[in-house]
């Protein structure tokens, strides 16, 4: 006799138009467990009224009543709900699993103290507390690596549990370099991805002085004043799809800037592209590259590290890139979800 199909009700603040992590790893997870057999509910932004947030419009605001939240998980008679963000939705959702006393689970994606922090002068302290009372009140926090985990921990986070993540090596895998996405651009091409934001820290590669060309793909708020201060940088916009992989293939070395990720999917989307990456030594970067010396190069000093990089190899990126798949980190959820939920 079969097994009942099991319901997932999933919240997230993050979601489309978004183009970041988050919503990747959301949406591929989904893929794997629907392949699984579990049915999942999504609830976010764009199913409300919403509005863009101060100077970041692609991140939606939803303007949600408790009430009509409350309705839509109980019309999606959940077995399991995960709440993945600390939004607006994410705390009436938190609201509603613990006036029914139904257990639940979060998972920690962003920074969100040293994001604020970079912004506005509140102490991270004050905002871990308020991170530490939201997720403590689940059955279980996922988080992506063992060094944010040890992190949490020493801010007093409990119930971590490992979630990885995975990567596509059908649209991200080695290509002849053709020079055909960059234009010909000078040699070797020192290549990053990101949000074009403050916290992506993305100055730290654009005022090295390094040889051959500086590419940046992605869009935020910070791009303009980017462009005008580095104007010798070349910055493509925002690529998706397969785009976006002939732009990680063509680079001889892809730089991670960001201090301040939980994890760096755009690390791995590089190495399965087979190109080394240069980073800071920081979570993250130091979880996926700590190790494996011949893939990539961490270096406090992120010039040096650049440099090292160029003689990294590209197979050796690629084997490091073949130990992370979604079906391995979608059955990590799973099994998260399921033991927040029975205990």
């Amino acid at each position: 006799m079969n097994e009942p199909v099991k319901r997932l009700t999933l919240v997230s603040d993050a979601w489309h138009p978004q183009v970041n992590g988050v919503v990747r790893t959301i949406e591929n997870t989904n893929r794997e467990l629907a392949k699984m057999g579990m049915e999942v509910t999504m609830i976010t932004p764009d199913m409300f009224r919403n509005m863009g947030m101060p100077t970041y419009p692609e991140i939606r605001l939803a303007l949600a009543s408790y009430r009509h939240v409350a309705r839509l998980i109980e019309e999606s008679r959940p077995d399991y709900v995960h709440i993945a963000t600390e939004g607006p939705l994410g705390y009436k959702a938190r609201r509603w699993c613990r006036r029914r006393k139904f257990r639940f689970s979060t998972s920690y994606h962003t920074r969100f103290p040293e994001y604020v922090s970079a912004r506005l002068p509140i102490p991270a302290s004050w905002l871990y507390s308020m991170m530490r009372n939201f997720h403590n009140a689940g059955n279980g926090c996922m988080v992506a690596t063992e060094s944010l985990a040890r992190e949490l921990e020493g801010h007093g986070f409990n119930n971590l549990m490992r979630w990885s993540r995975g990567i596509d090596n059908t649209l991200f895998y080695p290509r002849p370099k053709t020079d055909a996405p960059f234009g010909g651009l000078p040699r070797p091409i020192f290549l990053t991805v990101a949000r074009v934001a403050v916290e992506k820290n993305i100055q730290a590669l654009l005022s090295l002085d390094l040889p051959g060309s500086i590419v940046i793909v992605g869009d935020g708020p910070a791009r303009r004043d980017l462009e005008q201060k580095y104007q010798k940088a070349h910055f493509l916009g925002m690529l998706k799809g397969d785009e976006l992989a002939k732009a990680y293939a063509e680079a001889d070395v892809f730089v991670f800037t960001s201090k301040t990720d939980t994890f760096g999917n755009t690390i791995i989307e590089a190495l399965s592209s087979g190109i080394p990456v240069a980073a800071f030594p920081v979570t993250g970067p130091a979880d996926i590259l700590g190790g494996h010396e011949q893939a990539g190069a961490l270096d406090e000093d992120l010039g040096a590290a650049c440099l090292k990089a160029l003689d990294c190899a590209s197979e050796k990126a690629r084997e490091l890139a073949a130990t992370y798949t979604w079906e391995a980190a979608a059955a990590q959820f799973h099994d998260n979800v399921t033991r927040a939920h029975d205990g």
